[in-house]
């Protein structure tokens, strides 16, 4: 997204952020700030100094994590998103700040799951981030802040590592191909839930953070590309990668998350409103994955990897 960013808006008019020690290419690339998101003054003084319009905020726990975890969840999820609004109402900046699929629960219709429905989630991550959408809304309404959010499906990227979620062996599960060709998965073989390739991700958090407000009908948006279970997914690999591919299944708590999800989502404002259009399905997907990612499985290879692994979690300004 960083790079993304810098690419139409110059280098210098984009600020990075993370707790982590940036790599020399990041600090090469443009502004790199350390931000701690429980820290409003330190947040101010990097908005004030750089003269901060628009925030990017990717700062979460994600779900796994915050079962594991839930204090922590609570504080960064909550807290640290009611700093970065405060911001956003006290500076009049635009803020964009992504939710999730994880906002729904398990009263929620699964399949076509609508943009407005039911929303009793039973995780931290779920109610913190049902949470940020009525206070992003109500901040919007009330102050007139122009928040702006999209319910992220499961993230596939071949560069950035699991972050703890729940569809985390989406990802690891070409690595363990590759490497071994055999996975173990921590979900049911017809655990079928909403994905999404990470450039298609990229893309359309870009459309609507760069959406005129009045083409916006609300200020939360479903987005889907594509759904697949873990054996359907398996298949795909089999099919373009080696007939071999063996797949054992041992559900573990993840698997109690993903039953409370939904199936897909309907995503029709998203289309109409800022022209949401993901290119990739299942099958670009695996043949993308696979492409990526064997040269890292070959010693005499060089990966060359077009988003790098900090990229979604550093932000645009804030990160945690």
């Amino acid at each position: 997204m960083v790079n993304t960013l810098r690419a139409k808006f110059g280098q210098e008019n984009v600020v990075a952020s993370d707790i982590k020690k940036p790599t020399l290419e990041q600090r090469s690339t443009g502004p790199y700030v350390y931000a701690d998101v429980l820290n409003y003054r330190a947040l101010e003084q990097i908005v004030v100094d750089y003269g901060i319009d628009w925030v990017v905020h990717f700062s979460a726990i994600l779900s796994a994590a915050g079962e594991r975890n839930p204090s922590l969840g609570l504080n960064v999820n909550i807290n640290g998103f009611q700093n970065v609004l405060e911001l956003a109402k006290n500076h009049k900046l635009r803020l964009l700040s992504p939710s999730t699929m994880g906002a729904f629960g398990p009263t929620t219709p699964k399949d076509e799951t609508p943009d407005l429905t039911i929303m009793r989630p039973n995780t931290i991550y779920g109610i913190s981030k049902v949470h940020m959408e009525l206070l992003g809304e109500y901040y919007c309404e009330k102050f007139g802040v122009d928040f702006r959010s999209l319910r992220y499906p499961g993230i596939i990227s071949a560069d950035s590592p699991p972050g703890g979620g729940t569809t985390d062996y989406a990802v690891d599960i070409f690595h363990a191909a590759l490497k071994s060709n055999r996975y173990t998965c921590f979900l049911n073989a017809d655990t079928r839930l909403p994905m999404a390739y990470i450039d298609d991700c990229i893309t359309g958090t870009m459309q609507l953070l760069e959406a005129p407000a009045e083409a916006l009908t609300q200020r939360t948006y479903n987005v889907h590309a594509c759904a697949f279970s873990p054996a359907e997914l398996a298949q795909e690999i089999c099919d373009q990668h080696s007939n071999d591919f063996a797949i054992d299944y041992e559900p573990d708590f993840r698997q109690d998350i993903a039953d409370t999800w939904p199936r897909t989502m309907a995503d029709l404002a998203a289309r109409n409103d800022w022209g949401w259009n993901p290119v990739f399905g299942t099958s670009d997907i695996v043949r993308t994955m696979l492409d990526k990612l064997e040269p890292v499985y070959k010693p005499s290879s060089v990966a060359q990897p077009t988003h790098r692994a900090s990229e979604l979690p550093s932000a645009a300004v804030v990160g945690h």
